[in-house]
């Protein structure tokens, strides 16, 4: 249950961040937001995790931790953010939206995904596109696409490097680890990448960052770290596919942005792809 939980968290509140980095992207730079939202997230965490007196990672293990924090969120995040400056959110999800297809890529050697997982994993992806596809045809930024590639890969395979090599400390301590690692990362290269800010500084703004460092990094993405450790990688990976969905519906809902027969037909097809991924994961699990 606790697992469930975490995935619906990561669902959710990861599905709201599209529109959160958006509004963010108004003041700060792409690095000046990874630099403001991860250092606040951080010191939280870390905070938290001495209140709970939680146990330290080992040396070794918090040079992997400082190794995820760069590869998802010093980069990953970053370079995702930084595409949002060029390209529609549209094509940024369904590009995003590739991680469940890399997370089984590169740990189909120890956990095969078999047929029903693979036509799960390509119809769920199919459904993003068909939910968030921009109507009037697709504006394509040559560095942007090349970020969008990456950034999955990068996230994909962070994710599993610490699957694989940390094992010991406290969630929020080994979170706080991860998050500071990006903070710095951000600290370091916003000066040499534009600055902090990229505008005058707004309430809208400041209030997108505040958001993304308390729900989108200190939540959700601790839910995120717990998740990848309970759960086979293409499983928990299908998250992704729910965020676009979310989007979509808090678009329709606050923003009364166009709901009607494609997104419906798009979220039909995303849930029963995730359905499908979920059902063989749990019956391989039995299995084994």
């Amino acid at each position: 249950m606790l697992a469930w939980l975490a995935y619906l968290t990561v669902a959710v509140v990861w599905g709201s961040t599209y529109f959160a980095i958006a509004l963010g992207l108004e003041s700060f730079t792409p690095y000046g937001m990874v630099a403001a939202r991860f250092s606040v997230a951080s010191l939280l965490a870390l905070g938290l995790g001495r209140l709970r007196r939680e146990s330290w990672p080992s040396a070794k293990e918090v040079g992997h931790l400082m190794i995820v924090g760069a590869l998802l969120l010093g980069c990953s995040n970053a370079l995702i953010s930084w595409a949002e400056l060029h390209v529609s959110s549209g094509l940024a999800a369904v590009l995003a939206a590739l991680v469940p297809l890399w997370l089984a890529v590169f740990s189909m050697a120890k956990q095969p995904l078999g047929t029903k997982g693979w036509l799960g994993l390509l119809l769920g992806l199919a459904g993003v596109c068909v939910l968030v596809w921009p109507a009037g045809g697709v504006r394509v930024h040559g560095g942007s696409l090349i970020a969008l590639i990456v950034a999955p890969i990068l996230w994909s395979w962070g994710t599993l490097h610490g699957k694989h090599f940390v094992h010991g400390g406290g969630l929020l301590t080994n979170v706080g680890i991860q998050m500071a690692t990006a903070a710095v990362i951000g600290l370091a290269a916003a000066p040499l990448l534009g600055g902090f800010l990229r505008g005058p500084l707004t309430h809208k703004a400041l209030a997108a960052v505040a958001y993304l460092a308390l729900f989108g990094s200190m939540l959700a993405f601790s839910a995120y770290i717990y998740l990848a450790k309970a759960w086979p990688p293409a499983k928990m990976g299908t998250y992704a596919y729910l965020n676009p969905l979310v989007a979509v519906l808090l678009g329709s809902l606050v923003l009364h942005e166009a709901f009607g027969l494609r997104q419906v037909v798009g979220m039909a097809i995303i849930l029963g792809a995730v359905a499908l991924v979920q059902v063989r994961a749990r019956r391989a699990d039995g299995a084994a």
